[in-house]
């Protein structure tokens, strides 16, 4: 047999250009592909903002009105899109303002890049105008951080931040670059980084872990698969499914995991968690084989640990190996990118129905529809639900829509009734909580998917912590639909001290500006709702609508959202009112 030597091709070296450090900042960001970025000026990045004016015809920047605003804009163009979301913003306050979106995104694994000016280099630890050691605060809210004070830095650190920013288990990376750094001139030329030392995004699949788990899988009588975004961000959705049906194995998920599998999916029996459904909650105790894919175990979705799945062997398919037995210790512990790990262990999967052990998740459903989900989506009470606004924009939207959600009694009972077709349709703020995450967060969703629609549902607690990005709204007219469910309450809280505080409304009840007013001081479409009479037309008016549009539904002011496993309780101690 003949013996073919490869050929060698040598690799074409770029040219280097003369340019200074903002102008590289800016041929960085185009060399990684970056069309669309967020932020806000100041004196320490005005180089790089002056560089960015001269690019405009291949880079566009939104003017958030917050540097938050940013970093949400940014998560939600990255959580819809795929891709890396980038913000950028001043030293000091700017910096600082960034901290809440990089922990947002740290937590719910968000590839971003955020990048701040510095004050000089000869200034630095001096307490100089604007200083603060950004460095410093956001280490624990990063995947990796850098600061550069020398030009030549740049493109070596640069390309090191989008490769960390988007492998493996993605999340956020802040680059810190002084005002020298930004005026110097270098020779510049830029590789895309293929890999960091000691730095394993994505282990290798364990063949034998595979069939370990395979063999549980297939003697199981009463398996149960548990699905996270590790799903979506493993682009693993066709081998969930098709893992599921080959083997008719029931699953849910998690809030973050949501959309992986469409919500009409026979074996889809629900949502996990706190506020999440009675029968995958109740069932969790009673299942002989837990199968958990792309999901961290978080305590909302746990309860009392000592109680999670005592019965049950576990399998968990996970990309993060800090993840493994962190907080539930897995039987079978299967390492790797889903789509990869899914992809070896189906061949080895005998097909199953399961019928027994899924009519007890069908059971636990109608229980559950008596008692709760008729009262919230088809209720007979004068006052508008939550529900049956979700319900009339899945009805109007075709279950088609982009729902964004910000923190609250809001946003567990969108995750509870939309209906999600569409792989990256539940665009929320999971394992940090941040009010305000909403409305940039829809922003950003829409410009990294204006094919398709987007509404932003949210209360009127969150919806004011950062409202002035109607700004962003009206100047870049952004379709964006906004929602948001007026309760009077910051309604979670009051929920809570209702069941457990012997309803003392300690600073929860708001008094609300003219919402309407101001959406149309920012000339967007706008409306209220009190009735619901008039609640369908609205609803299919504003989804109508080709332009921005406000909707407020005025709804029943206590009302809670259930079910729900109190602080502390076990997943099967859940409770239906």
């Amino acid at each position: 047999m003949e013996t073919v030597k490869a050929t060698k091709v040598p690799v074409k070296k770029k040219t280097a250009i003369k340019i200074s450090g903002a102008e590289a900042i800016i041929h960085c960001l185009l060399e990684e592909g970056v069309d669309l970025l967020y932020g806000y000026p100041g004196g320490a990045i005005m180089p790089v903002y002056d560089e960015l004016y001269k690019f405009q015809d291949r880079l566009t920047h939104i003017l958030t009105r917050h540097e938050q605003g940013a970093t949400h804009a940014a998560q939600g163009y990255a959580r819809v899109s795929g891709r890396v979301g980038v913000a950028m913003a001043t030293s000091g306050p700017g910096a600082t303002n960034l901290v809440t979106g990089l922990a947002d995104a740290q937590i719910d694994s968000t590839p971003m890049v955020c990048i701040t000016g510095q004050v000089p280099r000869h200034l630095l630890g001096s307490d100089a105008f604007q200083e603060t050691d950004i460095i410093g605060i956001s280490t624990p809210v990063t995947k990796w951080n850098h600061q550069i004070t020398k030009a030549a830095e740049i493109p070596e650190v640069m390309a090191k931040a989008f490769y960390i920013a988007r492998s493996g288990r993605p999340g956020p990376v802040l680059v810190d670059i002084t005002k020298n750094a930004q005026f110097e001139e270098f020779e510049f030329t830029y590789e895309k980084c293929q890999g960091v030392r000691s730095y394993n995004p994505t282990p290798k699949p364990n063949p034998k872990a595979i069939e370990a788990a395979a063999k549980l899988i297939n003697e199981a009588k009463k398996p149960f698969i548990v699905w996270g975004q590790g799903v979506i961000l493993g682009k693993a959705e066709q081998e969930l499914r098709a893992l599921v049906e080959k083997a008719g194995i029931p699953a849910a998920w998690t809030i973050m995991g949501a959309s992986a599998l469409g919500t009409s999916h026979p074996l889809n029996v629900g949502m996990v968690g706190m506020h999440g459904n009675y029968g995958p909650n109740m069932l969790t105790n009673e299942c002989d084989v837990l199968i958990a894919i792309g999901m961290r175990f978080d305590d909302r979705v746990t309860g009392r640990l000592e109680d999670y799945a005592k019965q049950a062997k576990v399998i968990h398919f996970e990309i993060d190996p800090a993840e493994i037995n962190k907080n539930v210790t897995a039987d079978v512990a299967v390492l790797g990118n889903s789509k990869q790990t899914l992809a070896a262990l189906l061949p080895l999967i005998r097909e199953n129905s399961h019928h027994a052990w899924r009519n007890a998740f069908k059971e636990k459903y109608d229980i559950e529809f008596k008692t709760v989900i008729e009262k919230d989506i088809h209720p007979t009470k004068e006052g508008l639900t939550m529900g049956e606004v979700i319900e009339e924009i899945n009805l109007a939207s075709g279950h088609k829509a982009v729902i964004v959600t910000d923190v609250g009694q809001h946003q567990m009972i969108a995750c509870r009734y939309a209906k999600f077709e569409q792989s990256k349709s539940n665009i929320t703020s999971g394992g940090l909580g941040t009010m305000g995450f909403a409305l940039p967060a829809a922003i950003g969703a829409k410009m990294g998917a204006m094919e398709r629609e987007v509404v932003a549902v949210i209360g009127d607690g969150g919806y004011q912590m950062t409202i002035q990005e109607l700004g962003v709204i009206f100047q870049h007219n952004v379709p964006v639909k906004i929602v948001v469910l007026n309760n009077d309450h910051l309604g979670m809280v009051r929920q809570w001290q209702e069941l457990f505080f012997e309803s003392r409304y300690a600073s929860t009840v708001m008094v609300n500006p003219d919402f309407v007013k101001i959406a149309e001081g920012y000339h967007i479409e706008a409306k209220r709702v009190s009735e619901r009479g008039a609640l369908k037309t609205a609803v299919a008016e504003m989804i109508a609508s080709d332009k921005p549009y406000f909707l407020e539904v005025k709804v029943e002011k206590e009302d809670n959202v259930f079910p729900m496993i109190p602080s502390g309780a076990a997943v099967s101690e859940i409770r239906l009112k």
